[in-house]
């Protein structure tokens, strides 16, 4: 295995995994989601690879077939009136080809994404993980990640 930034060459692996993550977000959250839906367009896809401040990595193996992938966005704060200065490495999104799962895939894309974070000097990595995907969550429980904050609803009746 071999992990890399994504190239537009790697366009169709990433699409094909952004089904499978939207498959389980619209599984565990119809109401939020749109079943079958993609993330990004080509446009959209090619701005994120060829901006500097959104790295994606790709998981390839010997034949370049996309084993997983991470989305990143750097996120620096300067000079803010409440907030202390600070670079930090947000994963948007981290997704492994689902029938490659549990072949530790996904913990060396974590630490490629680790090592390059503190690489540019970044203090800390920060992601979201929504509620309706437990093993998820456990994956990231298991790396090393934390609860920094959390968002809470309360769904609205119509009257």
């Amino acid at each position: 295995m071999n992990i890399r930034f994504a190239a537009l060459r790697d366009a169709d692996g990433i699409y094909r995994l952004l089904y499978q993550v939207a498959a389980v977000h619209s599984n565990g959250r119809p109401d939020i989601f749109r079943k079958g839906a993609k993330k990004y367009n080509d446009s959209r896809l090619q701005e994120i690879l060829n901006n500097p401040d959104t790295p994606v990595f790709v998981a390839v193996n010997d034949d370049n077939y996309l084993l997983g992938y991470a989305f990143c966005v750097i996120e620096e704060i300067k000079d803010h009136p409440l907030l202390m200065d600070d670079k930090s490495l947000y994963i948007d999104d981290l997704c492994v080809e689902e029938t490659m799962r549990g072949q530790h895939i996904g913990k060396a894309l974590l630490e490629y994404v680790r090592a390059y974070a503190v690489s540019i000097g970044c203090r800390r990595m920060t992601l979201n993980v929504w509620e309706c995907n437990p093993s998820a969550r456990a994956f990231y429980d298991k790396n090393g990640f934390s609860v920094l904050k959390t968002t809470m609803e309360q769904m609205l009746e119509a009257e």
